[in-house]
């Protein structure tokens, strides 16, 4: 680890990043951001000035924008952190891929898997001996129970349960509060009590 982070995305989802940077150790933090954010030092493109000397996070809410940059910096020979906050409980023998946040609060059980560039948000839980796929957004106060697959790019909404043993399949965006009872087999948007895809 290095002492310097470079964030990607200089918004909410960057700050907070930036706060489990430093509470994991990095004592000086850089934004680049593309917009026009007070706080960042320059834009994405200036990323190689930074190679020799900082790892990256990349801190963007939207998943396939996360996979597009995180992967050109890996290509790049960028040095990707994972952040985890010091609050979170992560079960001895969890694997965490590269680039994935786990916010404060959060809880990842026994036996489970979690991808790159994965969000695990604020004060949600998976449970254990899940798999959960590569640049999945959990959102804040989800809950996934025991043996459930994620697979790549799907956003779990806040305060959305999926029960235990079923599966969600790649792209598939589950709404705030709903609830999936049955695996979910077709990407799309669903949402209610139970889940049910809308068009």
């Amino acid at each position: 680890m290095k002492e310097t982070i470079v964030i990607i995305g200089a918004s909410g989802q960057g700050r907070v990043c930036a706060d489990i940077a430093r509470l994991n150790g990095y004592t000086r933090v850089i934004f680049l951001d593309d917009g026009d954010a007070p706080n960042a030092a320059g834009k994405v493109n200036e990323y190689p000035r930074y190679l020799e000397c900082a790892d990256f996070f990349v801190a963007i809410g939207n998943g396939a924008v996360r996979r597009r940059l995180q992967t050109m910096l890996e290509e790049n020979g960028a040095s990707v952190a994972t952040l985890i906050h010091p609050s979170a409980v992560v079960a001895q023998g969890v694997t965490v891929g590269r680039g994935t946040a786990i916010m404060a609060g959060a809880v990842v059980n026994p036996g489970t898997t979690v991808g790159c560039g994965t969000i695990i948000n604020t004060c949600a839980s998976v449970d254990h001996d899940c798999c959960v796929g590569d640049y999945i957004h959990i959102a804040v106060g989800a809950r996934i129970c025991g043996t459930v697959r994620l697979e790549d790019d799907s956003w779990i909404g806040a305060g959305a349960v999926i029960i235990q043993d079923l599966s969600v399949c790649a792209g598939c965006m589950i709404g705030a509060g709903a609830v999936v009872v049955k695996s979910i087999t077709e990407k799309g948007t669903y949402l209610g009590v139970p889940a049910r895809k809308v068009k």
